[in-house]
Protein backbone atom coordinates (compact mmCIF):
# COMPACT_ATOMS: atom_id res chain seq x y z
CA UNK A 1 0.00 0.00 0.00
CA UNK A 2 2.92 2.52 -0.57
CA UNK A 3 1.61 3.38 -3.63
CA UNK A 4 4.75 4.14 -5.34
CA UNK A 5 6.44 5.93 -2.66
CA UNK A 6 9.49 5.22 -1.67
CA UNK A 7 11.25 4.78 2.20
CA UNK A 8 13.38 8.27 1.84
CA UNK A 9 9.41 10.15 0.46
CA UNK A 10 7.89 8.54 3.68
CA UNK A 11 10.28 9.67 6.08
CA UNK A 12 10.55 13.00 4.63
CA UNK A 13 6.69 13.58 4.57
CA UNK A 14 6.52 12.40 8.15
CA UNK A 15 7.14 15.44 9.90
CA UNK A 16 5.29 18.09 8.36
CA UNK A 17 2.83 15.88 8.91
CA UNK A 18 3.80 15.79 12.58
CA UNK A 19 4.14 19.39 12.78
CA UNK A 20 0.68 20.12 11.04
CA UNK A 21 -0.78 17.98 13.63
CA UNK A 22 1.00 19.54 17.11
CA UNK A 23 0.18 23.32 15.40
CA UNK A 24 -3.92 22.08 15.26
CA UNK A 25 -3.93 20.23 18.55
CA UNK A 26 -2.33 23.56 19.57
CA UNK A 27 -4.81 26.46 18.28
CA UNK A 28 -7.49 24.03 19.52
CA UNK A 29 -6.70 23.62 23.17
CA UNK A 30 -5.37 27.13 23.07
CA UNK A 31 -8.98 28.37 21.55
CA UNK A 32 -10.61 26.20 23.46
CA UNK A 33 -9.60 27.69 27.12
CA UNK A 34 -12.54 31.05 26.70
CA UNK A 35 -13.93 31.03 29.77
CA UNK A 36 -11.08 30.10 31.80
CA UNK A 37 -9.05 32.89 34.59
CA UNK A 38 -5.95 34.83 33.33
CA UNK A 39 -3.31 32.27 34.67
CA UNK A 40 -4.81 29.46 32.42
CA UNK A 41 -5.48 30.86 29.87
CA UNK A 42 -2.36 32.34 30.24
CA UNK A 43 -0.58 29.12 30.47
CA UNK A 44 -2.12 27.47 27.75
CA UNK A 45 -1.34 30.25 25.09
CA UNK A 46 2.12 30.32 26.31
CA UNK A 47 2.25 26.29 26.01
CA UNK A 48 0.92 26.23 22.44
CA UNK A 49 3.09 29.33 21.30
CA UNK A 50 5.93 27.94 23.04
CA UNK A 51 5.50 24.33 21.84
CA UNK A 52 5.20 26.34 17.92
CA UNK A 53 8.21 28.77 18.30
CA UNK A 54 10.72 25.35 20.09
CA UNK A 55 9.13 23.06 17.36
CA UNK A 56 10.83 25.59 14.54
CA UNK A 57 13.90 26.01 16.69
CA UNK A 58 14.27 22.61 17.44
CA UNK A 59 13.43 21.57 13.49
CA UNK A 60 16.77 23.93 12.75
CA UNK A 61 19.08 21.63 14.59
CA UNK A 62 17.26 18.35 14.33
CA UNK A 63 15.59 18.15 17.42
CA UNK A 64 11.69 19.02 17.07
CA UNK A 65 10.34 17.29 19.52
CA UNK A 66 12.72 18.55 22.31
CA UNK A 67 12.25 21.91 21.53
CA UNK A 68 8.51 21.46 21.28
CA UNK A 69 8.83 20.17 24.54
CA UNK A 70 11.53 22.33 26.12
CA UNK A 71 9.04 25.65 24.27
CA UNK A 72 5.90 24.35 25.95
CA UNK A 73 7.25 24.26 29.14
CA UNK A 74 9.04 27.48 29.01
CA UNK A 75 5.60 29.19 27.38
CA UNK A 76 3.39 27.72 29.86
CA UNK A 77 5.60 29.30 32.60
CA UNK A 78 5.66 32.34 31.50
CA UNK A 79 1.77 32.91 30.28
CA UNK A 80 1.12 31.54 33.98
CA UNK A 81 3.33 34.32 35.46
CA UNK A 82 2.05 37.05 33.45
CA UNK A 83 -1.38 36.26 33.44
CA UNK A 84 -1.46 36.15 36.90
CA UNK A 85 0.21 39.27 37.38
CA UNK A 86 -2.30 40.66 34.96
CA UNK A 87 -4.97 39.26 37.06
CA UNK A 88 -3.56 40.64 39.90
CA UNK A 89 -3.19 44.13 38.37
CA UNK A 90 -7.36 44.18 36.95
CA UNK A 91 -8.10 43.31 40.56
CA UNK A 92 -6.42 45.68 42.00
CA UNK A 93 -4.12 43.62 44.49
Amino acid sequence: MDRGRSEATRRSFLPGVRTLAVAVVAGGVTLGSAGCNNALEGGLSGAGLGALTGMAVGSAFGHMGSGAAIGAAAGALGGVIIGDQNERRSRGY
